[in-house]
C-alpha cells in the first residue's frame, strides 16, 4: 500500500471500550491475553482496519492505564498469531494470518437457482396494482416519444421534474437541470467513478458498506479506505483521521438507513460529515437508495450542508428493483460532465420505465406509507423469529432499510454461507460488505421475504447455523489460543 493508516492510543482505547467480549478467545487469562484478544476481535470485526499502525507500547499503556509490559506482551502475542507485524523504525501494524483470505470472491447478484430461497439481495417485491397502473400510464405517454430516436441522455423531463420535486419536499432546493436519470443507483455510482475516478485514488467508505459499490471502486483500481461505523452511528473522529492520513479523492457514504446496518445519520452527523469532507476538498457521493423506506423521518439530505455533494437515488428500493431507474443530483456543471461521460457508456434509460417511475413518484405519498408499515411489521416478525430459533444472535432493530445486520457471536459467516446451500438457502456472507476479510461474525438478512416463507426460512437457517456452530468458532483455533494455552 502507498500509505498506512494510523490510530493513536486514545482512539484505540475508545474502540477497546466498545468490545462486547472482554476475553473472546476464552479463559480468564492475564491482562495481556485480554488485551490481545480484544485487539484481535477489532481486526476480525472490521473495526480496526488491516494495515493500521498501532500506537506505541508506551502510548497505549498510558491510554489504558496499564503497564508497558502488558502492551508489549499483547503485541508480541498478536505478531506470533499473525494479526500484527512490525519493523524497526516503522512501528507495529495490523495484519491477517496467511491462512485467512483477505477478501471474499463470491459474486453478489440475484440467484437464478429457483430451488433455493435467495437471501443475498435485499430488494422489495413489486408493489402490486400501483405498478400496473404506472405502466399503463406510461404506455399512454409513449406515442409522444416514438416520433424521435428515444434517447434522452439526461432523462425524460417528466421524471426529472418529479425527482426534483421530491428533493424540494425534503428541504433541498433542486431544479430539473440538476438531475440526470440513470439505470439504477449502481449505474449512477459507476457513472460518477467513470467521470471522476482514477486508478490509485483513495475512496472513503462506510465500513460495512454496499458490496457492489466496493466492486465498482476496485474495478477502476481505486482503493477503498474503510471508516468503521459505531454501533449507533458514524465515528466522526475516525473519519477526520482517515481524511488526514489517506488524502482521499472521493467518499461514498450511505447516511440514510445505511446498507447493511440500517443506521440513520443525525442532523449533527450529516453536518460534520459534509464539513469535514468539503474542507479537505473530497468529492462526496451520497447514496440515498434507502431514504424512502425508513421507519422514522430522516433529517434533510446531506447535500443541504455542502452544495458540491453528489447525491444518488433509486426507485428500486422504494418501488420495484425491476424498474432499473435511478438518478444523480448535482450542480449543473457536474451534470453536464456526467452526461458527456455517459455518452461513451450508454445513451439513455428506457422511456417507458422512466414514465412509470415519474407516475409512481407523483403518487409516492399515497404508496410509500403502506410499504413502510409493511416493512416495519416484517422487521418485527423477523426479529421475533430470530429470537425464537437463533437466541444467541444479536440484532439491532434498524431505523429503516430492507435488511437486518445480524451479529452471530461466532466468526462463521463464510462457513454458514456454504452450509446454507445444503439447506436450500443462499446467503451473502458478512465479509462481502467490508474489506480485509472483516465481518465474519455478521450476516445480512433481507426483510423482503414473503410472509409465508419467513418461518421455514429461519428454521432452515437455524439448522445450517447449528451445523457450523458445532465445529466451534474458527477464531478459537487460531495461534492466539494456542499461545495462551
Amino acid at each position: 500500500m502507498a500509505y498506512m493508516r494510523a490510530i493513536d492510543g486514545r482512539q484505540l482505547a475508545r474502540l477497546l471500550g466498545r468490545t462486547q467480549e472482554a476475553d473472546p478467545i476464552g479463559g480468564t487469562g492475564t491482562v495481556y491475553r485480554h488485551l490481545a484478544s480484544a485487539i484481535q476481535m477489532l481486526i476480525l470485526d472490521g473495526r480496526l482496519a488491516i494495515q493500521t499502525r498501532l500506537p506505541s507500547e508506551r502510548e497505549l499503556a498510558t491510554a489504558l492505564a496499564t503497564s508497558r509490559t502488558t502492551v508489549t506482551a499483547a503485541y508480541d502475542a498478536l505478531r506470533t498469531a499473525g494479526y500484527a507485524a512490525s519493523r524497526r523504525g516503522a512501528g507495529t501494524w495490523t495484519t491477517l494470518p496467511d491462512d485467512r483470505p483477505a477478501d471474499p470472491v463470491a459474486a453478489f447478484a440475484p440467484s437464478t437457482t429457483s430451488t433455493h430461497i435467495d437471501l443475498a439481495p435485499a430488494a422489495p417485491e413489486a408493489p402490486g396494482p400501483e405498478l400496473r397502473a404506472a405502466y399503463e400510464h406510461a404506455l399512454t405517454q409513449l406515442p409522444h416519444y416514438m416520433s424521435g430516436h428515444g434517447y434522452h441522455i439526461l432523462g425524460l423531463p417528466s421524471l426529472r421534474d418529479a425527482i426534483a420535486a421530491r428533493f424540494n419536499a425534503r428541504g433541498l432546493p433542486t431544479t430539473p437541470e440538476q438531475i440526470i436519470v440513470t439505470s439504477g443507483a449502481q449505474h449512477a455510482f459507476t457513472l460518477v467513478l467513470a467521470a471522476l475516478g482514477r486508478a490509485g485514488d483513495r475512496v472513503i467508505i462506510d465500513h460495512p458498506t454496499y458490496p457492489n459499490a466496493l466492486d465498482a471502486i476496485r474495478r477502476i483500481h481505486a482503493e477503498p479506505v474503510p471508516v468503521t461505523l459505531a454501533e449507533d452511528g458514524w465515528d466522526l473522529e475516525a473519519l477526520a483521521a482517515a481524511v488526514r492520513q489517506s488524502g482521499p479523492r472521493l467518499a461514498y457514504l450511505l447516511p440514510d438507513f445505511q446498507n447493511p446496518t440500517g443506521l440513520l445519520a443525525s442532523d449533527v452527523e450529516r453536518r460534520h460529515l459534509a464539513e469535514t469532507l468539503a474542507r479537505a476538498r473530497v468529492v462526496t457521493v451520497v447514496d440515498e437508495s434507502n431514504v424512502e423506506v425508513g421507519f422514522v423521518t430522516p433529517p434533510p439530505p446531506l447535500a443541504t450542508y455542502a452544495p458540491g455533494v453528489i447525491t444518488l437515488g433509486s426507485a428500486g428500493k422504494s418501488f420495484w428493483g425491476g424498474l432499473r431507474i435511478g438518478w444523480i443530483r448535482a450542480e449543473q456543471t457536474m451534470i453536464r460532465r456526467l452526461a458527456t461521460t455517459r455518452a461513451n457508456l450508454d445513451l439513455a434509460s428506457p422511456p417507458v420505465e422512466q414514465e412509470a417511475t415519474a407516475h409512481l413518484l407523483r403518487q409516492a405519498d399515497e404508496i410509500l406509507p403502506h410499504r413502510r408499515a409493511d416493512l416495519r411489521e416484517r422487521r418485527d416478525a423477523m426479529i421475533a423469529l430470530l429470537a425464537e430459533y437463533l437466541p444467541g444472535w444479536r440484532v439491532r432493530p434498524p431505523d429503516g432499510g430492507l435488511a437486518l445486520w445480524c451479529d452471530m457471536g461466532m466468526h462463521v459467516s463464510s462457513r454458514l454461507t456454504t452450509a446454507a446451500g445444503q439447506h436450500g438457502l443462499r446467503l451473502a456472507a458478512g465479509p462481502r460488505f467490508g474489506v480485509d476479510g472483516a465481518f465474519e461474525r455478521r450476516i445480512r438478512l433481507p426483510l423482503t421475504l414473503p410472509r409465508d416463507v419467513m418461518q421455514p426460512t429461519v428454521q432452515r437457517l437455524a439448522h445450517a447455523f447449528e451445523s457450523v456452530a458445532a465445529g466451534g468458532d474458527p477464531v478459537a483455533t487460531t495461534n492466539l489460543r494456542e499461545l495462551f494455552a
